[in-house]
């Protein structure tokens, strides 16, 4: 049995896509995902399953527009993979740590439109795109600055949720 990270794309307090925690708990323990958590209410959880990683997207992703309604890309990755993206992040030392996000794809973008968008500059913030994660230091409020998840996605044509340190930390730790 796997323990996977599942974060959803998109989530917000009221709305379409308002995704209770509670409810969600209930929704994937009764599917049958066992040791289900959640941290915060902005769509992370945890279970544990012996479905692949794409399966649980995929189920998790039919169980919430089934079950609650909201329509959202869903990005699982075992405590391994999420350990490899924080510990690969070239945003470490002589950067503020809560200024760097971590932006998981769905699925790999093309190399094509990886080299065209670095090949802009962002400056004050920086980026860098490995083959699933997208690694952005935002300087200033994440708000106003250019790089998003949603000018990410735009760009690079693939579905992404996007977290911080502390949140990534945070799922890490529990993971264990």
């Amino acid at each position: 049995m796997k323990t996977f990270i599942v974060l959803l794309r998109g989530v917000m307090p009221k709305g379409e896509n308002k995704v209770p925690m509670a409810q969600l708990r209930d929704v994937l323990s009764e599917a049958g995902f066992e040791n289900v958590r959640t941290y915060i209410q902005s769509g992370n959880a945890l279970v544990d399953t012996e479905l692949s990683a794409s399966e649980v997207e995929g189920n998790i992703h039919v169980l919430i527009k089934k079950h609650i309604g909201a329509n959202l890309p869903i990005v699982a990755r075992t405590r391994k993979q999420l350990k490899k993206i924080i510990d690969e992040n070239p945003f470490q030392k002589g950067y503020d740590l809560s200024r760097v996000f971590f932006t998981l794809f769905t699925k790999p973008p093309s190399s094509q439109r990886v080299k065209d968008l670095l090949e802009n500059d962002f400056s004050p913030e920086e980026l860098v795109i490995t083959k699933n994660t997208a690694y952005m230091y935002v300087p200033g409020t994440y708000g106003r600055m250019r790089l998003s998840n949603n000018f990410l996605e735009n760009k690079l044509g693939v579905a992404a949720t996007t977290r911080n340190f502390n949140t990534l930390s945070k799922l890490i730790e529990m993971s264990q």
